[in-house]
């Protein structure tokens, strides 16, 4: 970010109306039909591991995840993940997924799943969950259900239905 002072701050419960907003830009109303919106209706994502990217007083970029399982297993669910289009290539994807990341695996978390471009994701450790391994409720491109692993071998015999991590249900 050499030409830009971007701050990555955890995301606060003031920010939603903002992030509504930039999620309506960048996605729009099709978003909502989408498998990963399903899980998100009936658990709220972890504020203190989602994050925004802001530069001076502007959002330019938000990430969320949200808790949930794998069969039995405890994850986290990136996403959406969203930058402003002008601040695109910049940087600040990158930022908050590193951000992310890292919190989580502080926090203890030992994986993370998302639906996304592998080609993109890759680049911080996520990579295709083998066919079969895990379901999602709705239509999914399973080619792009993509998974990181936060401790070693945290993936090893994890299969099942993903679905929101009750405990957690709002």
């Amino acid at each position: 970010m050499s030409d830009l002072s971007l701050t990555v701050l955890p995301e606060r419960p003031n920010d939603a109306d903002a992030i509504e907003r930039l999620h309506e830009r960048t996605f729009g109303p099709g978003r909502f039909v989408l498998s990963a919106y399903r899980l998100r209706e009936h658990v709220d994502h972890l504020l203190d591991l989602s994050f925004t990217a802001w530069i001076g007083t502007l959002l330019v970029g938000s990430v969320r995840q949200l808790p949930i399982c794998i069969g039995d297993t405890p994850a986290l669910m990136l996403g959406p993940l969203t930058v402003e289009p002008p601040f695109r290539s910049r940087g600040v994807g990158r930022a908050l997924m590193d951000r992310a990341l890292a919190d989580a695996k502080k926090a203890g978390h030992r994986l993370v799943i998302l639906v996304g471009d592998e080609a993109y994701y890759s680049r911080v450790g996520f990579k295709a969950v083998p066919k079969g391994r895990a379901t999602m409720p709705g239509p999914v491109d399973y080619s792009r259900l993509l998974v990181a692993e936060l401790a070693e071998g945290a993936f090893e015999g994890v299969s099942g239905d993903i679905r929101p991590d009750w405990s957690k249900a709002k």
